[in-house]
């Protein structure tokens, strides 16, 4: 088969538009994590195959790298109502305004609002069944704003949320979060609590295949990058370079650092698993002239056709939805054309898309 050759890169939104049948939204998990389906993209000669996620092992050789973001996602959505009245308000908390190892008793917290026209600044919000109530301090645009949080009854924030909150599965799920959300919207090795959406690409392991790959000389790195909501927000403008990204923090400590150069050194692969893994990466190298060491910072960094890739040799991903950064990072990372082609041929396979959906490895 041919090598593809490059095009130039599309700019408009519109080229990344596609027509998805919703019965192929995948609203709930498979039982088995790791029996989804996986379709695999070779970049250099255009060869698509069709494979199951549990045969990964006849996809990577020994001395890789997985590199995999193990941030936690918090049930950071509460459901209350104002005080005085029943109607119910949505209060998604994003990230505290004051980051601290000590816990105050009323943290101040930015926050999404529903519906933001009846949370004026000093509108009190009661939590239903706890004495915790919450204070509106000011309000942004599309509803953003800082609220304050009177803990009553519970030690910490941590403790509130998995007390009362609600995971914040994403919106195209049509439904309202469940009981089971809490475990399988959530990576098996997560363990820095911050996110507001989860890895997913990161959904489809267990421990057995994480086995499996160690003893076949696959190695494991881990980085941080707390997903904000804004992996969720629509792309506003035409020309996709006048988008701006919301920030997201990230850390990579100096051991998956070290670990990703001598990786790089030995001639091993370097897989990231998961969007979010290759911009943590590139944002470092963009960072630091081609360079990766330990660093910890907010990351802007929007990747679209003509991003030049430094750090992620492979990428494992779950299927995009249309006009979507992350669809864009993907297709920077092969080609437009070659990705909208392999989305079709998902589509008329039923491959299961967005978050609990099936992957693909693009190597």
């Amino acid at each position: 088969m041919s090598t593809i050759k490059s095009q130039p890169p599309g700019l408009q939104l519109s080229d990344y538009d596609f027509t998805l049948p919703r019965h192929l939204v995948a609203r709930y998990p498979l039982a088995q994590r790791d029996h989804s389906r996986m379709m695999t993209l070779n970049r250099r000669t255009g060869a698509v195959g069709h494979d199951s996620f549990n045969n990964l092992l006849q996809w990577v050789q020994p001395g890789d790298l997985l590199v995999l973001n193990n941030t936690q996602v918090l049930p950071a959505r509460l459901l209350g109502n104002r005080q005085g009245h029943t109607g119910k308000v949505e209060i998604f908390l994003l990230h505290p305004t004051i980051v601290s190892d000590k816990t105050p008793q009323t943290p101040i917290w930015y926050a999404l609002m529903r519906p933001a026209k009846k949370l004026k600044p000093g509108t009190r919000i009661e939590l239903p069944n706890t004495k915790t109530t919450l204070t509106v301090l000011s309000q942004e645009e599309r509803g953003k704003g800082q609220v304050q949080i009177h803990l009553d009854g519970f030690e910490t924030m941590e403790a509130l949320m998995t007390a009362v909150g609600e995971m914040p599965i994403p919106p195209y799920l049509e439904r309202a979060a469940e009981k089971s959300d809490q475990t399988t919207y959530q990576t098996i090795y997560a363990k820095v609590p911050g996110a507001q959406a989860a890895p997913t690409a990161g959904l489809h392991f267990t421990e057995t295949l994480f086995d499996a790959l160690k003893q076949h000389g696959v190695n494991i790195a881990e980085l941080t990058l707390s997903v904000s909501s804004g992996t969720f927000r629509d792309v506003e403008t035409e020309d996709i370079t006048g988008h701006l990204m919301d920030p997201e923090h990230y850390r990579l400590n100096s051991e998956a650092a070290q670990t990703i150069l001598e990786t790089k050194r030995q001639g091993g692969r370097v897989i990231a698993v998961g969007t979010t893994v290759a911009k943590t990466l590139e944002t470092i190298a963009q960072k630091y002239n081609g360079q990766l060491q330990a660093d910890t910072d907010w990351s802007r960094l929007f990747i679209y056709p003509g991003f030049q890739f430094q750090m992620v040799d492979a990428l494992l991903t779950n299927f995009h939805l249309p006009k979507t950064t992350l669809l864009m990072l993907v297709s920077a990372f092969s080609r437009r054309e070659f990705i909208l082609n392999a989305y079709e041929s998902a589509i008329q396979d039923e491959y299961r898309f967005f978050s609990y959906g099936d992957c693909m490895l693009i190597h």
